[in-house]
């Protein structure tokens, strides 16, 4: 397609490929520098929606689903501008930028698209605190069925907005960062979130208090997240200070490729908005879904968002250079190794959701009711996983391209579909059914992206990479076999274990631990066994290049 130049043609500084190209086979060495990081966050995580299922509850309260109402709704459009759309166009110019014009001239585009990124999310955020009220009655209508329920809400979500503003900087400066190869701070700044949620939950002694202060929790960490990866732009030499919007041509250009990108994500978030809509009618379903959230999005987020965030700049600097046997490599690289971490996680998803849920988060307020409707819609977003990660890179090489509009068409399809099963089947099943029909629409989503790739010529898997997933296919049905049989037998293990029980650890909670560990180690050796991964390319993916 016919590229449009974001910037002007000026006599280049020092290009960044001096400073910060990405060195053949950097691409897992990045992805397990963001992954590791990650993983340090998730497993904060895991402590902090601990804190808050132990303080807040599900179903037994009406402050859980309040806070998580609080918590999604300005999340919602931070997906939609900062996360999705905006980087989405801003990454690939900006890379483009500073392979071809220099540092100075990306930093000055960088900082304009701040500038734009940073009004808008401050206008939504104005609009928002001003018609919470009413902007209620369409989050959550459900909630209105309870006042003090729908009153809480309220307040919660208006103490959370500003978050929305601080999470734009926050993802725009990561995009700076990412493009210059630097990826360190912008995976370990989420780790603020948690640490904050629980130094202002941890003292409370009620529900409500501890949403209201949860709530500050976040707005407190939206800030701290922004200043953090201010300060590392700065260290890294990127200047990209605050300054007053300006429509320059560049950011003119970047919001055009921006919007098509907007319309995608919203298609996305407009799935998550309407289950919240259809779930605010059952007390607990809000919080429910939530829970699953950090369970099922751990894969997304350690595998899918960190190989695409390291992806995105090597395969738009491959593209631009015209190299299609790079892009390819890079693509296959990504795809294999981000399902060797994948296909395995989904397989425990299925084989043990109720065990996980039910060991992870069943005490204090979060009853035993929660524990099953937690599980039951966990193992229909299991199914589901690969293909969230799937389109976090199949995305990419649309975006490496500047192709932001087919990502769009197929998300409005993928929209569209879910929405009716959505509808559907919570009426048949219930609160899984959201579920079922989100993990089925996206792998609608990621077959249509494969399939427009192949026909354009410009993706199709190798046959020594789709050897390589069908093996890894095998050994995750191996190890879900295995943890299955686990689960069957888990009263007799957790008597067992009980025996060994101390303080807030009891059978239940050492049969998780013992069972992750289990799989930690088994799978290595089912991986080797099918041929999915070899000594040598293990050696590889984490050996340092001399010099």
């Amino acid at each position: 397609m016919t590229e449009t130049p974001l910037t002007a043609t000026k006599p280049a500084s020092t290009p960044a490929s001096a400073k910060g190209a990405a060195k053949p086979g950097g691409l897992i060495r990045s992805s397990m520098v963001y992954s590791s990081f990650t993983l340090i966050s998730r497993v904060m995580g895991f402590v902090r929606d601990l804190a808050v299922s132990y303080h807040m509850g599900a179903s037994a309260t009406f402050a859980a689903d309040a806070f998580n109402t609080a918590f999604a709704f300005p999340n919602l459009f931070r997906r939609i501008f900062a996360e999705g759309a905006f980087a989405a166009a801003f990454v690939p110019a900006y890379s483009k930028s500073l392979e071809r014009d220099g540092e100075h001239v990306a930093d000055e585009l960088a900082a304009d698209a701040m500038a734009t990124l940073a009004a808008a999310t401050l206008a939504i955020t104005l609009i928002a605190e001003l018609t919470m009220p009413w902007l209620m009655h369409l989050i959550a209508p459900g909630f209105a069925a309870n006042p003090q329920k729908f009153h809480l809400a309220v307040v919660l979500t208006m103490i959370t907005m500003p978050y929305l503003p601080c999470m734009a900087i926050y993802a725009h400066l990561s995009g700076v960062l990412n493009a210059r190869n630097r990826f360190i701070l912008s995976a370990a700044a989420p780790i603020l979130l948690n640490i904050w949620t629980l130094v202002t939950v941890l003292p409370t002694r009620s529900p409500v208090q501890a949403a209201i202060w949860a709530s500050v929790g976040v707005l407190l960490a939206g800030v701290s997240q922004a200043a953090l990866l201010a300060w590392g732009c700065k260290r890294s030499g990127a200047h990209v200070g605050f300054r007053w919007p300006r429509l320059t041509p560049e950011i003119k250009q970047l919001i055009m490729l921006a919007v098509p990108g907007a319309i995608a994500a919203s298609a996305t978030q407009i799935n998550i908005f309407i289950s919240g809509v259809l779930v605010s009618q059952v007390n607990g379903a809000r919080s429910w879904l939530a829970y699953c959230d950090r369970l099922y999005q751990l894969p997304q987020g350690l595998v899918g968002v960190a190989i695409g965030v390291a992806l995105l700049p090597r395969l738009s600097r491959a593209v631009h250079a015209g190299d299609h046997a790079s892009a390819r490599s890079a693509m296959d690289e990504a795809i294999t190794f981000a399902m060797a971490l994948t296909l395995p996680a989904a397989a425990a998803l299925v084989a043990i959701p109720y065990f996980m849920v039910d060991a992870l988060y069943t005490r204090g307020a979060f009853t035993n009711v929660d524990a099953e409707h937690t599980a039951a819609a966990l193992l229909n977003y299991g199914w589901g996983v690969p293909a969230f990660v799937l389109a976090q890179l199949f995305s990419r090489a649309f975006f490496a391209r500047q192709d932001t509009k087919t990502p769009m068409r197929y998300g409005l399809i993928a929209v569209v579909v879910n929405v009716g099963l959505g509808v559907t089947l919570f009426q048949l099943v219930g609160v899984s059914g959201i579920a079922a029909a989100t993990a089925a629409a996206w792998w609608l989503n990621v077959a249509m992206m494969a399939v427009t790739l192949a026909r354009r010529g410009d993706y199709r898997p190798s046959p020594k990479a789709v050897s390589k997933l069908i093996r890894i296919l095998i050994a995750s049905v191996a190890l879900g076999a295995v943890l299955g049989a686990v689960s069957h037998f888990r009263a007799p293990i957790e008597t067992v274990l009980g025996h060994a029980s101390f303080g807030p650890i009891h059978g239940k909670e050492l049969a998780i631990a013992v069972t992750a560990v289990l799989a930690l180690g088994l799978y290595p050796l089912l991986l080797f066994a099918s041929g999915g991964l070899t000594l040598a390319e293990a050696r590889a993916a984490v050996r340092r290049r001399k010099g």
